[in-house]
């Protein structure tokens, strides 16, 4: 059975990211319009009536846009926290509040043929967690919206085959950028986002072959590139003296448009 990955967008305007099999599929976020994700996914032959859930990491609006629209109109189940159920559920008219099924932090849970593992990640919402997600063999981890790694959030991270992880802003960009001071020491602290350089030090220090994809995910608008993004990370694996061996797949995910599907063989 092959494992399928996309992502339908990554940014701060918007994410979404869909996994599945040729039985079920399963989003990651839903911070793009409901409208958006059904023809993206219709694009790639993927039915609405094939989802069999959402996940959500936090309720940051881009995180959360295109959730009225599908637990209405396609009464899809939402799984998260209790903390960011409120949190949600304060800021967001959904179609019932039973829509959303609470979930606890580091404990195993099913949906479909996917075995699923919230974790703590560090950013400033009311709680805020990444996804590691497995099927049969092969394993994925959704790791965005966090200041630093932590000692909670490490072990899920080296633990995948692909990898989706934040690498938002370069840090010279960010200094010398328009952003106004509180606003760049939010996106700086340890509970703002993760920069190039923090991202590619962790790679660096912990690329393995069983790694075989690497998705930079989350870049700024204002204060990144996916260029500056790559060459960061090459730059760390070099200094290093590392070598990808041409098992690993590198790419930046776009902020507004769907990627390429990647396959999997389970």
């Amino acid at each position: 059975m092959d494992l399928n990955f996309c992502s339908l967008s990554s940014g701060s305007s918007g994410n979404c990211y869909y996994l599945g099999n040729e039985f079920h599929g399963i989003l990651i976020d839903a911070g793009i319009p409901g409208t958006s994700i059904r023809r993206f996914l219709e694009k790639m032959n993927i039915p609405m009536q094939t989802i069999r859930g959402i996940l959500i990491t936090h309720e940051h609006t881009d995180h959360i846009r295109g959730l009225e629209l599908l637990t209405r109109r396609y009464t899809l189940p939402v799984f998260t926290t209790a903390k960011i159920r409120t949190s949600i559920l304060q800021s967001k008219k959904l179609a019932s509040s039973a829509t959303i099924i609470p979930i606890q932090m580091k404990q195993k849970f099913c949906i479909a043929e996917f075995d699923i593992e919230a974790f703590p990640v560090c950013h400033d919402a009311s709680e805020t967690i990444g996804f590691h997600i497995r099927s049969g063999n092969k394993s994925i981890t959704i790791a965005t919206d966090m200041g630093h790694i932590c000692e909670n959030s490490a072990p899920y991270l080296k633990a995948a085959n692909i990898l989706v992880i934040e690498s938002n802003y370069d840090e010279q960009m960010l200094i010398n950028g328009p952003y106004p001071y509180f606003l760049k020491k939010r996106i700086h602290s340890d509970h703002g986002h993760l920069g190039n350089h923090q991202a590619s030090a962790f790679l660096a220090e912990n690329i393995n072959n069983s790694l075989t994809h690497i998705f930079l995910a989350h870049l700024s608008k204002n204060n990144n590139t996916p260029q500056k993004a790559l060459d960061t990370l090459y730059k760390a694996l070099s200094d290093k003296g590392i070598v990808l061996n041409g098992q690993q797949q590198v790419s930046v995910l776009d902020r507004d448009m769907p990627g390429k599907m990647i396959k999997l063989s389970c």
